[in-house]
């Protein structure tokens, strides 16, 4: 995917500085809109895909006499739990980072933290919470989301300027709440905090999450002391916008724009220029932003620019960013071994189990011979037609996790289906098995049998987003069976009270295991469907490294046996009474369905 970087020229009004690090006084025009896109790309979302941070346009600033970042433009505005953003600016390793803010309040609930700093943890996490009368106590955390609070009420429906910061070497946070400008630091605190040392800060965020006040925020500046908090510098300087140092580019990436802006000199000036290194190659002198950096052949790419005065240089900043490799994987067994956060290329074919249609992140389940992994595709990188039963080849996307599941997201599209219409059969797993070996069902279709809800439930309807407990059949081996799709016509069918067997994806929440049941049809009635049941007959030896597999019953009379590959293909049809050939079998997993006297039953083979 390339990423290309353009400074549009609102973005340039709203990011002017002088000595500071950066001034976001959200003076982005007269039209309102999810502040991601009327920024041009300043502000990012790096959390969340719904309920989107808002610019609410000029002229509606927020104003405090004597403020810098007063009066201009408009604001951004944010109270939901979804979108969370951030805008990187260049990176402070040492002493002091100071951030400020004028907010303003609607509402209030019972604490949480919606703006903080950013890079490799959250430091300086500024929160409000209720104080029991209607007031605003503020508080700040620093890297816990713990916060401590003062003890000063504020008034809702205020303009208050907050000041933060963040001690590099020893943790610290403090957090000031001004009615005025104070030209200098106060020697108590609002609040203080303190946590983890050393982190270096290249980015400001604003949080959505529950609990969060309804806030109105303007004029954010970001400093290395409380002077260019408060006042403006005639100092010549540069700030490198985009981007953001140790960014990561997806593999095929071929050109990077660094963009820049200036402050407090004329570049039409003979002298006054800006200059590009990159790497080792020679300078490229006199430069304007956009620079564009070629990255056909990846790798790390380490960018200087500098800002001369009267052909000195007076200021220089750097940026770091690399263009990741992609591994290539035959299979997803090999994919799931990987390291999150690296990139792969799934050469092997994949077949789409299921296809999550409800929501915006445009999941998948895929799975092959041996194992299954989860698309979660958010930005919609999957674009061609893709149906349940295609078989899917040159997959290529970043490993990741959520809750325990891991994820693969897609970061190229591909043609589309390179095979249509295959059948993939549910692998029969006992409670047991699903608590003992999870990892190993998660995002497969397995079909969880001699299973019981809980009494408290059956009778009632399922619900979407919501978990019951099973119990295998004459056991007190427990998981959970939670229906996740809300669209589809389990939601309201009755709980039975039956003996069950329940077809769904293998899942799991932070360490529990789960089943996910698709259609009401998943739920089936184990008596029907397995009349005679696994444990009336017994096959062995499984698994099997031999050439035959005996299969006994109580009757030992003729069985009708077929045996399918885990996506569904026939491979053996044949009538025996104990004795099944399986020399023609490649080392996998089967699915063995044998019949006898009318009555069904099916056993997971293991062949080595």
């Amino acid at each position: 995917m390339i990423k290309n970087y353009l400074l549009l020229v609102a973005l340039l009004i709203s990011t002017v500085t002088f000595g500071q690090v950066l001034v976001e006084d959200f003076d982005y025009g007269t039209t309102a809109g999810d502040l991601t896109a009327v920024s041009g790309g300043a502000w990012v979302q790096h959390s969340g895909s719904t309920g989107p941070v808002a610019y609410v346009a000029a002229p509606a600033s927020l104003t405090m006499a004597g403020y810098p970042s007063s009066g201009i433009g408009g604001h951004a505005t944010y109270s939901g739990t979804s979108q969370d953003v951030n805008r990187a600016f260049t990176g402070i390793s040492s002493g002091t980072v100071y951030g400020s803010a004028l907010i303003n309040l609607s509402a209030v609930g019972t604490g949480n933290y919606f703006m903080h700093f950013n890079s490799g943890g959250f430091r300086a996490r500024v929160g409000a919470q209720d104080d029991g009368s209607g007031n605003v106590l503020f508080g700040i955390g620093a890297s816990s989301s713990t916060l401590t609070y003062g003890t000063t009420p504020y008034s809702l429906n205020t303009t208050y300027l907050l000041v933060f910061s963040y001690e590099i070497a020893t943790g610290v946070s403090n957090l000031y709440v001004l009615s005025a400008v104070t030209p200098t630091e106060p020697a108590t605190p609002e609040a203080t905090n303190t946590g983890s040392t050393g982190t270096t800060i290249s980015a400001i965020a604003f949080r959505q999450s529950s609990n969060i006040p309804a806030v109105a925020i303007d004029g954010v500046r970001i400093a290395t002391n409380w002077n260019e908090i408060m006042n403006n510098s005639s100092v010549p300087s540069l700030s490198i916008v985009t981007p953001a140092d140790a960014s990561v580019f997806d593999p095929g990436t071929s050109n990077v724009d660094v963009t820049f802006t200036t402050q407090n000199i004329d570049l039409m000036i003979a002298g006054n220029q800006v200059n590009v290194t990159v790497d080792a190659n020679p300078t490229d002198a006199d430069t304007t932003s956009p620079y564009s950096v070629t990255t056909m052949d990846g790798g790390m790419y380490n960018v200087t620019v500098e800002l001369l005065e009267n052909n000195m240089v007076v200021d220089t900043k750097m940026v770091s960013f690399s263009v990741a490799a992609i591994t290539q994987v035959t299979n997803i067994t090999d994919l799931r071994a990987g390291t999150i956060g690296e990139y792969y290329e799934l050469t092997g074919q994949a077949f789409i189990s299921y296809i999550v249609t409800e929501g915006t992140r445009n999941q998948k389940y895929i799975q092959d011979g041996a194992a299954g992994i989860l698309i979660d595709d958010v930005a919609g990188t999957l674009s061609a037609p893709l149906n349940i039963g295609d078989g899917i080849i040159g997959l290529q996307g970043q490993l990741s996790q959520f809750g325990g599941v891991l994820q693969f997201v897609p970061t190229a599209n591909i043609p589309g289906a390179a095979t249509t219409g295959n059948t993939i059969t549910p692998i029969d797993v006992t409670v047991s098995d699903l608590l003992t070996n999870g990892e190993t069902y998660e995002s497969r279709l397995i079909r969880l049998i001699d299973a019981t809800f809980d009494a408290g439930d059956v009778g009632g309807m399922f619900a979407d987003n919501t978990n019951y407990n099973v119990t295998v059949v004459g056991g007190t081996d427990m998981t959970v069976c939670r229906v996740s799709f809300g669209d589809e016509d389990i939601i309201g069918s009755v709980i039975p009270s039956t003996h069950v067997n329940i077809i769904g994806l293998g899942g799991e929440f932070n360490g529990t295991r789960q089943v996910l049941p698709r259609y009401a049809s998943d739920i089936e009635d184990a008596l029907s469907t397995e009349e005679f049941g696994t444990t009336s007959f017994s096959m062995y030896p499984n698994p099997s490294n031999g050439s035959t597999v005996t299969i006994s019953s109580a009757s030992n009379n003729a069985k009708d046996v077929k045996v399918y590959s885990i996506i569904g293909r026939q491979v053996i049809n044949t009538t025996i009474t104990n004795t099944l050939d399986v020399s023609g079998l490649q080392s996998g997993v089967y699915v063995v369905q044998i019949t006898e006297n009318g009555k069904s039953a099916t056993k997971k083979l293991v062949i080595k």
